[in-house]
Protein backbone atom coordinates (compact mmCIF):
# COMPACT_ATOMS: atom_id res chain seq x y z
CA UNK A 1 0.00 0.00 0.00
CA UNK A 2 2.91 2.31 0.62
CA UNK A 3 3.67 2.31 -2.69
CA UNK A 4 0.42 4.12 -3.95
CA UNK A 5 1.18 6.85 -1.31
CA UNK A 6 4.85 7.11 -2.66
CA UNK A 7 3.79 9.30 -5.30
CA UNK A 8 5.45 12.67 -5.47
CA UNK A 9 2.48 15.05 -3.87
CA UNK A 10 1.81 18.64 -5.42
CA UNK A 11 3.55 22.08 -5.19
CA UNK A 12 0.76 22.60 -2.06
CA UNK A 13 -1.40 19.50 -1.84
CA UNK A 14 -4.47 20.04 0.45
CA UNK A 15 -3.86 18.45 3.97
CA UNK A 16 -6.61 17.52 6.90
CA UNK A 17 -5.92 18.74 10.23
CA UNK A 18 -7.89 16.75 12.95
CA UNK A 19 -7.62 18.63 16.17
CA UNK A 20 -7.72 22.10 17.33
CA UNK A 21 -5.95 22.53 20.39
CA UNK A 22 -3.07 25.31 20.57
CA UNK A 23 -0.72 23.21 18.53
CA UNK A 24 -3.31 22.14 15.93
CA UNK A 25 -4.66 25.85 15.26
CA UNK A 26 -1.11 26.63 15.03
CA UNK A 27 -0.14 24.37 12.59
CA UNK A 28 -3.43 25.15 10.08
CA UNK A 29 -1.91 28.25 10.17
CA UNK A 30 1.26 27.42 8.90
CA UNK A 31 -0.72 25.16 6.39
CA UNK A 32 -2.88 28.39 5.20
CA UNK A 33 0.19 30.81 5.34
CA UNK A 34 2.04 28.56 2.77
CA UNK A 35 -1.40 28.16 0.42
CA UNK A 36 -2.38 24.98 1.04
CA UNK A 37 -6.05 23.99 0.91
CA UNK A 38 -6.94 23.15 4.96
CA UNK A 39 -9.96 20.88 5.91
CA UNK A 40 -9.91 21.13 9.60
CA UNK A 41 -12.27 19.02 12.20
CA UNK A 42 -12.73 19.44 16.17
CA UNK A 43 -14.99 17.77 18.77
CA UNK A 44 -15.89 21.42 20.02
CA UNK A 45 -16.79 22.82 16.39
CA UNK A 46 -16.69 26.61 17.27
CA UNK A 47 -13.07 26.58 17.66
CA UNK A 48 -12.54 26.75 13.84
CA UNK A 49 -14.49 29.72 13.09
CA UNK A 50 -11.30 31.95 12.74
CA UNK A 51 -9.15 29.41 10.76
CA UNK A 52 -12.74 28.99 8.52
CA UNK A 53 -12.94 32.70 8.25
CA UNK A 54 -8.94 32.51 7.20
CA UNK A 55 -9.97 30.27 4.35
CA UNK A 56 -9.53 26.81 5.89
CA UNK A 57 -13.05 24.28 5.38
CA UNK A 58 -14.70 22.95 8.42
CA UNK A 59 -15.59 19.16 7.90
CA UNK A 60 -18.89 18.64 9.78
CA UNK A 61 -17.87 15.11 10.32
CA UNK A 62 -14.50 13.24 11.28
CA UNK A 63 -15.64 10.86 8.26
CA UNK A 64 -15.31 13.76 6.30
CA UNK A 65 -12.72 15.30 7.12
CA UNK A 66 -11.01 11.62 6.26
CA UNK A 67 -12.26 11.90 2.92
CA UNK A 68 -11.30 15.27 2.27
CA UNK A 69 -7.69 14.77 1.96
CA UNK A 70 -4.66 11.50 2.19
CA UNK A 71 -2.41 13.51 4.46
CA UNK A 72 -4.29 13.89 7.73
CA UNK A 73 -2.34 15.80 10.46
CA UNK A 74 -3.66 14.44 14.06
CA UNK A 75 -2.62 16.94 16.64
CA UNK A 76 -4.69 15.51 19.87
CA UNK A 77 -4.18 15.18 23.39
CA UNK A 78 -3.05 11.37 23.32
CA UNK A 79 -3.22 7.59 21.63
CA UNK A 80 -6.74 7.61 23.38
CA UNK A 81 -7.89 10.47 21.91
CA UNK A 82 -6.76 9.04 18.44
CA UNK A 83 -9.14 6.08 19.12
CA UNK A 84 -11.91 7.51 20.42
CA UNK A 85 -11.94 9.90 17.32
CA UNK A 86 -11.00 8.00 14.94
CA UNK A 87 -12.62 4.56 15.89
CA UNK A 88 -16.17 5.04 14.77
CA UNK A 89 -14.84 6.55 11.85
CA UNK A 90 -12.55 3.25 10.71
CA UNK A 91 -14.41 2.72 7.01
CA UNK A 92 -13.38 6.28 5.86
CA UNK A 93 -9.46 5.05 6.85
CA UNK A 94 -8.42 3.37 3.80
CA UNK A 95 -6.11 5.10 1.94
CA UNK A 96 -5.28 7.63 4.37
CA UNK A 97 -1.59 8.50 5.60
CA UNK A 98 -2.33 9.28 9.49
CA UNK A 99 0.80 12.19 10.76
CA UNK A 100 0.02 11.82 14.25
CA UNK A 101 1.91 14.63 16.03
CA UNK A 102 0.23 13.70 19.31
CA UNK A 103 2.76 12.82 22.27
CA UNK A 104 2.50 9.50 23.94
CA UNK A 105 4.82 6.28 24.41
CA UNK A 106 6.89 4.24 22.03
CA UNK A 107 4.78 1.68 22.14
CA UNK A 108 1.40 3.03 21.33
CA UNK A 109 2.72 4.50 18.76
CA UNK A 110 3.79 0.60 17.29
CA UNK A 111 0.42 -0.20 18.53
CA UNK A 112 -1.30 2.37 16.44
CA UNK A 113 0.24 1.81 13.50
CA UNK A 114 -0.65 -1.92 13.55
CA UNK A 115 -4.16 -0.43 14.08
CA UNK A 116 -4.16 2.05 11.68
CA UNK A 117 -2.64 -0.66 9.03
CA UNK A 118 -5.77 -3.11 9.56
CA UNK A 119 -7.80 -0.16 8.68
CA UNK A 120 -5.92 0.19 5.49
CA UNK A 121 -4.09 3.71 6.58
CA UNK A 122 -0.71 4.32 6.94
CA UNK A 123 0.64 6.22 10.64
CA UNK A 124 3.46 8.36 10.53
CA UNK A 125 4.47 9.01 14.20
CA UNK A 126 5.69 12.70 14.95
CA UNK A 127 7.46 14.27 17.97
CA UNK A 128 6.93 18.04 18.02
CA UNK A 129 10.10 19.51 19.74
CA UNK A 130 9.06 23.18 19.79
CA UNK A 131 5.62 24.62 21.53
CA UNK A 132 2.95 26.16 19.21
CA UNK A 133 5.13 29.44 18.84
CA UNK A 134 7.21 27.48 17.04
CA UNK A 135 5.12 25.92 14.71
CA UNK A 136 5.74 27.77 10.84
CA UNK A 137 9.76 28.01 12.07
CA UNK A 138 12.10 26.21 9.58
CA UNK A 139 14.51 26.07 12.34
CA UNK A 140 12.32 24.25 14.90
CA UNK A 141 12.60 20.55 14.09
CA UNK A 142 9.84 17.70 14.55
CA UNK A 143 10.75 13.91 14.84
CA UNK A 144 9.05 11.25 12.65
CA UNK A 145 9.48 7.27 12.24
CA UNK A 146 6.89 5.06 9.95
CA UNK A 147 7.60 3.99 6.17
CA UNK A 148 10.46 5.80 4.83
CA UNK A 149 8.65 6.34 0.89
CA UNK A 150 5.82 8.09 2.59
CA UNK A 151 7.40 10.10 4.93
CA UNK A 152 9.46 11.43 1.51
CA UNK A 153 6.37 11.34 -0.30
CA UNK A 154 5.09 14.44 2.14
CA UNK A 155 8.04 15.45 4.16
CA UNK A 156 7.78 19.00 1.47
CA UNK A 157 4.02 19.72 3.15
CA UNK A 158 5.68 18.41 6.75
CA UNK A 159 8.52 20.75 6.69
CA UNK A 160 5.84 23.66 6.10
CA UNK A 161 5.50 22.97 9.97
CA UNK A 162 8.97 22.62 11.30
CA UNK A 163 11.88 20.60 10.12
CA UNK A 164 11.81 17.08 9.56
CA UNK A 165 14.32 14.86 11.04
CA UNK A 166 13.52 11.23 10.14
CA UNK A 167 14.47 8.51 12.99
CA UNK A 168 13.81 5.14 10.84
CA UNK A 169 10.73 2.53 9.45
CA UNK A 170 9.70 1.84 13.55
CA UNK A 171 7.11 3.49 14.33
CA UNK A 172 8.41 4.02 18.20
CA UNK A 173 11.06 5.65 17.30
CA UNK A 174 9.88 9.44 16.66
CA UNK A 175 7.96 8.63 20.03
CA UNK A 176 11.33 7.30 21.67
CA UNK A 177 13.52 10.55 21.10
CA UNK A 178 10.51 12.84 21.60
CA UNK A 179 10.33 11.19 25.12
CA UNK A 180 13.69 11.23 25.44
CA UNK A 181 14.09 14.91 25.08
CA UNK A 182 11.27 15.37 27.30
CA UNK A 183 13.35 13.63 30.32
CA UNK A 184 16.07 15.84 29.46
CA UNK A 185 13.67 18.95 29.76
CA UNK A 186 11.49 18.47 32.46
CA UNK A 187 14.13 17.55 35.06
CA UNK A 188 16.30 20.56 33.71
CA UNK A 189 13.58 22.68 34.37
CA UNK A 190 12.23 21.09 37.67
CA UNK A 191 16.15 21.13 39.00
CA UNK A 192 15.87 24.83 37.87
CA UNK A 193 12.19 25.61 39.61
CA UNK A 194 13.83 23.70 42.91
CA UNK A 195 17.28 25.59 42.57
CA UNK A 196 15.07 28.87 42.55
CA UNK A 197 13.03 27.91 45.29
CA UNK A 198 15.87 27.40 47.70
CA UNK A 199 17.09 30.93 46.09
CA UNK A 200 13.56 32.66 47.43
CA UNK A 201 14.53 31.10 50.69
CA UNK A 202 17.70 32.99 51.23
CA UNK A 203 16.12 36.41 49.78
CA UNK A 204 17.71 35.65 46.06
CA UNK A 205 15.41 36.51 43.35
CA UNK A 206 14.75 34.47 40.62
CA UNK A 207 15.78 37.44 38.25
CA UNK A 208 19.13 37.85 40.31
CA UNK A 209 19.55 34.03 39.65
CA UNK A 210 18.96 33.83 36.46
CA UNK A 211 22.29 34.32 34.76
CA UNK A 212 24.12 31.80 37.37
CA UNK A 213 21.25 29.28 36.42
CA UNK A 214 22.39 30.33 32.75
CA UNK A 215 26.00 30.07 32.67
CA UNK A 216 25.81 26.38 34.46
CA UNK A 217 23.19 25.09 31.65
CA UNK A 218 25.68 27.01 28.80
CA UNK A 219 27.64 24.68 30.40
CA UNK A 220 26.47 21.64 29.72
CA UNK A 221 26.88 20.37 25.97
CA UNK A 222 30.90 20.43 26.57
CA UNK A 223 29.92 17.73 30.02
CA UNK A 224 27.29 15.61 27.31
CA UNK A 225 30.31 15.50 24.57
CA UNK A 226 32.67 14.88 26.70
CA UNK A 227 30.74 11.95 28.95
CA UNK A 228 28.66 10.45 25.77
CA UNK A 229 31.65 8.41 24.32
CA UNK A 230 32.30 7.41 27.27
CA UNK A 231 29.14 5.87 28.40
CA UNK A 232 28.42 4.24 25.00
CA UNK A 233 32.12 2.52 25.47
CA UNK A 234 31.28 2.13 29.40
CA UNK A 235 34.27 2.99 30.31
CA UNK A 236 33.38 4.76 34.12
CA UNK A 237 37.22 5.31 35.17
CA UNK A 238 36.99 8.47 37.73
CA UNK A 239 40.33 9.94 35.94
CA UNK A 240 38.22 13.26 35.93
CA UNK A 241 35.58 12.84 38.91
CA UNK A 242 34.41 10.21 40.92
CA UNK A 243 31.03 8.72 43.01
CA UNK A 244 32.65 9.78 46.26
CA UNK A 245 33.00 13.48 45.29
CA UNK A 246 29.73 12.99 44.11
CA UNK A 247 27.88 11.82 46.46
CA UNK A 248 29.74 14.15 49.34
CA UNK A 249 28.50 17.74 46.64
CA UNK A 250 25.13 16.28 46.30
CA UNK A 251 24.74 16.11 50.60
CA UNK A 252 25.77 19.47 50.61
CA UNK A 253 22.94 20.33 48.43
CA UNK A 254 20.48 18.51 50.20
CA UNK A 255 21.64 20.25 54.05
CA UNK A 256 21.67 23.85 51.98
CA UNK A 257 17.93 22.70 51.00
CA UNK A 258 17.15 21.13 54.34
CA UNK A 259 18.28 24.37 55.74
CA UNK A 260 16.02 26.61 53.30
CA UNK A 261 12.82 24.48 54.54
CA UNK A 262 12.89 23.53 51.01
CA UNK A 263 10.98 19.84 50.09
CA UNK A 264 14.33 17.73 49.54
CA UNK A 265 12.88 15.02 47.67
CA UNK A 266 14.55 15.86 44.50
CA UNK A 267 18.36 15.95 45.79
CA UNK A 268 17.46 12.91 47.82
CA UNK A 269 16.88 11.17 45.09
CA UNK A 270 19.43 11.94 43.58
CA UNK A 271 22.16 11.55 46.98
CA UNK A 272 20.15 7.88 46.90
CA UNK A 273 21.39 6.80 43.36
CA UNK A 274 24.72 7.94 43.97
CA UNK A 275 24.91 6.45 47.48
CA UNK A 276 23.77 2.81 46.33
CA UNK A 277 26.36 3.05 43.35
CA UNK A 278 29.38 3.50 46.04
CA UNK A 279 27.65 1.12 48.34
CA UNK A 280 28.36 -1.72 45.05
CA UNK A 281 32.01 -0.19 45.01
CA UNK A 282 31.64 2.37 42.52
CA UNK A 283 32.86 5.43 45.05
CA UNK A 284 36.22 5.73 42.52
CA UNK A 285 34.30 5.86 39.17
CA UNK A 286 32.60 8.41 37.52
CA UNK A 287 29.28 9.50 38.12
CA UNK A 288 28.07 8.26 34.59
CA UNK A 289 28.37 4.85 35.73
CA UNK A 290 24.75 6.02 37.44
CA UNK A 291 23.93 4.25 34.24
CA UNK A 292 24.03 1.14 35.25
CA UNK A 293 21.98 1.42 38.04
CA UNK A 294 19.25 2.96 36.16
CA UNK A 295 19.69 0.22 33.45
CA UNK A 296 22.29 -2.50 34.69
CA UNK A 297 24.04 -3.94 31.57
CA UNK A 298 23.89 -7.76 30.69
CA UNK A 299 27.87 -8.25 31.86
CA UNK A 300 26.48 -6.16 35.45
CA UNK A 301 23.44 -8.19 36.24
CA UNK A 302 25.34 -11.19 35.70
CA UNK A 303 28.03 -10.94 38.05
Amino acid sequence: MSSVMSSAPAATPSVTVIGLGPMGRAMVGAFLDAGHRVTVWNRTAAKADDLVARGAERAATVEEALAANELVVLSLTDYDALYAILGPATAALPGRVLVNLSSDTPARAREAAEWAARHGAVHLTGGVQVPPSGIGNPESSTFYSGPEDVFEAHRPTLEVLTGADYRGADPGLAALFYQLQMDIFWTTMTSFVHATAVARRNGISAEEFLPYASSTAASVPGFLAFYAPRLDARRYEGDVDNLAMGLASVEHILHTTEDAGVDTTLPATVRDFMRRAVERGRAGESFISLVEEFAPSAAAEGA
